[in-house]
């Protein structure tokens, strides 16, 4: 008889050790250490196991190895294929994640039925809801196809028998954290069941050539619930974000290895289920008001889109000793750095002054180029100076002042000529090798001051 033997598995990061410690020695988390029962297979130390492919399976000369190109499935969503790099790949295994409710099944849900009306057939798995509650949601999205086959199953191996039995072209499994292996004596959603329902289904993808969308739960924090060993494996992992008091979903890559990362599809989320966004930069300043003081215009690149987005920022004299710094869709701490570059760079007197800095439209921005934005409305607030409706700002500001080049300029300017936007501040290193649209002025700026004076002109 097999020996069992128990074993503390961390909940974050996988790791392993036969004692419980209240702090995990691999990812420092507390409290996150299970237990688990494993059972010993009999003579396991003499056990070895190998592939059945290992016989026939012979290195190559890099240089005789034939390169084709990824045969993909594009969907009837230019937004979708633009995230996955233009389509979703043959054999490809695909992990999405987000926030409970913010429509990743009802996504999912519509890119299959797409997908269907191609005659392709598609497997739908929901392991959370039954296949009544997966058929009233196809009807509110209008959703009608023989192709599209809806499986409300748990079990790993009834999963791939259905798989085996109609052969889809697509499958969807809803989510991870409830299918489970019958030989592994965890819980659904431990991360022993994790990892081997992944690696099962890893298998399958690459050996039918049937690309697998699997949905992933997030913690608290925003991550993929689960070891991070469960990201390494998938071909690509895929975030959907967006506020819950906003329509709008942004759908995110952050890996992709048959496609660009970090780019993003923007959507907004209707009756009839989730509708694309083609111009992003238009929905978001749609409600720009006018010479407002503390708002100014970024050009932020997103993946290989440039997205135009509104910076607002206010600035009042602090009630309490301690002045407050607050940030909504940007890094919390940025916003200090830039004030104190321009306390001490600008010469403004900003140490007792409360800053509240917002991203407007629910958009999160992470990139250094949006600086120069930030450090403007700033400025714009604590002046009570309005700064010019049609000027658009990008750069990235270093703590002595100046200000620093950022990659894709063209395509940023170009974007705010298209939206007509009539001046544009950019790094003056940025300023050499290339020609920008003749209906937009091109000023390029060294410092903060510099900046300051052209969007604010003297004070």
């Amino acid at each position: 008889m097999a020996k069992r033997k128990t074993k503390f598995v961390c909940q974050e990061c996988g790791y392993e050790t036969p004692k419980w410690m209240g702090k995990c020695p691999g990812c420092n988390q507390w409290n996150t250490l299970v237990e688990e029962m494993t059972a010993a297979p009999a003579n396991s130390r003499h056990v070895f196991q190998t592939s059945s492919t290992s016989a026939t399976t012979k290195p190559e000369k890099i240089t005789q190895i034939k390169s084709q190109k990824e045969p993909r499935m594009p969907t009837d969503m230019p937004e979708f294929n633009r995230v996955l790099g233009g389509g979703i790949v043959a054999g490809s295994l695909v992990l999405i994640g987000g926030d409970p409710g913010i429509g990743k099944s009802t996504l999912l849900l519509q890119v299959s039925a797409q997908i269907a009306k191609k005659d392709f057939p598609v497997l739908y798995i929901s392991g959370e809801e039954s296949s009544r509650q997966t058929k009233l949601r196809a009807e509110r999205l209008d959703i009608t196809s023989d192709e599209l086959y809806v499986l409300s199953e748990t079990n790993l191996q009834d999963v791939i028998n259905q798989i085996e039995n109609i052969e889809p072209r697509f499958v969807v499994i809803d989510s991870i954290q409830t299918i489970f292996k019958e030989d592994v004596t965890s819980a659904p959603g431990s991360v022993s069941q994790v990892r081997e329902c992944t690696s099962h289904l890893m298998r399958i993808a690459k050996s039918k050539g049937i690309p697998i969308f699997i949905v992933g739960h997030v913690t608290k924090e925003g991550s993929i619930a689960g070891p991070r060993l469960l990201e390494h494996m998938v071909d690509a992992v895929l975030y959907f974000e967006g506020e819950r008091h906003h329509t709008f979903r942004i759908l995110r890559s952050v890996k992709n290895r048959f496609g660009s990362t970090h780019e993003m599809g923007i959507f907004e989320m209707k009756e009839k289920g989730l509708e694309e966004v083609l111009n992003p930069s238009e929905i978001f300043l749609e409600e720009r008001s006018q010479g407002a003081a503390g708002s100014i215009v970024v050009a932020s690149m997103e993946g290989t889109r440039p997205v135009l987005v509104e910076i607002q920022a206010l600035i009042s004299p602090t009630a309490y000793g301690n002045p407050r710094r607050m940030a909504t869709g940007l890094d919390n701490s940025r916003v200090p750095l830039l004030m104190a570059v321009l306390e001490k760079r600008a010469g403004l007197l900003l140490q007792n002054q409360d800053a509240y800095v917002k991203v407007a439209g629910g958009v999160k921005l992470d990139e250094p180029a949006i600086d120069l934005a930030v450090a403007i409305s700033i400025a714009s607030s604590f002046r009570d100076q309005s700064s010019n409706g049609d000027d658009v700002v990008v750069g990235e500001v270093g703590l002595t002042g100046e200000i620093r080049r950022v990659a894709r300029i063209e395509q940023r300017v170009q974007e705010a000529a298209k939206l007509g936007f009539k001046r544009v501040i950019i790094p003056k290193k940025n300023m050499d090798g290339w020609t920008p649209p003749s209906q937009i002025e091109v000023i390029g700026v060294s410092t903060v001051q510099e900046a300051m004076k052209v969007t604010l002109g003297d004070s």
